[in-house]
């Protein structure tokens, strides 16, 4: 039986969204193994990889310095503290993935499944965004191509 990972990053979004919003608004009795069990108790009876979750989770926190730094010139434009909360999570676990779950997550899995948790949980234009920042960051990080070779 597949463990619906596609159900598990969205349960990991919204355990990164609270988080981050809860600790942004100064909420000292904000506990991240709280936020986590809550959200995939939600989801019990359909999540079979709850582990899946929770490394998700603590690995993209774990990382998170790491993953804000290589993100922000991938998007010079775009402030990573400008960017939506959603699309700022949905960049990190993609970016995640795309670096550090290379064996066992697929780089075009990992793109596709950031740019739907984007159209799902995004704005009109967030799913593009995250097509072409997670675009560039294969293309550079994984590939080990400039954009300017991959265009021409």
């Amino acid at each position: 039986m597949a463990s619906n990972r596609h159900l598990g990053r969205i349960v990991a979004l919204q355990t990164l969204y609270e988080y981050e919003f809860r600790t942004q608004s100064n909420d000292t009795d904000v506990d991240l193994s709280e936020v986590l069990e809550r959200n995939i108790s939600r989801y019990h009876d359909a999540i079979d990889d709850k582990a899946f979750v929770e490394e998700l989770v603590k690995d993209v926190l774990k990382h998170q310095d790491e993953l804000d730094e290589t993100l922000q010139p991938m998007a010079p434009g775009w402030p990573l503290d400008q960017i939506a909360r959603v699309d700022r999570n949905v960049l990190r676990i993609g970016l995640f993935e795309l670096l550090h779950r290379g064996k066992t997550v697929p780089p075009k899995v990992a793109i596709n499944e950031a740019v739907e948790l984007a159209k799902a949980f995004g704005s009109d234009n967030s799913s593009k965004f995250i097509n072409g920042v997670l675009g560039t960051a294969y293309r550079t990080l994984v590939e080990g191509t400039s954009d300017a070779k991959a265009t021409t």
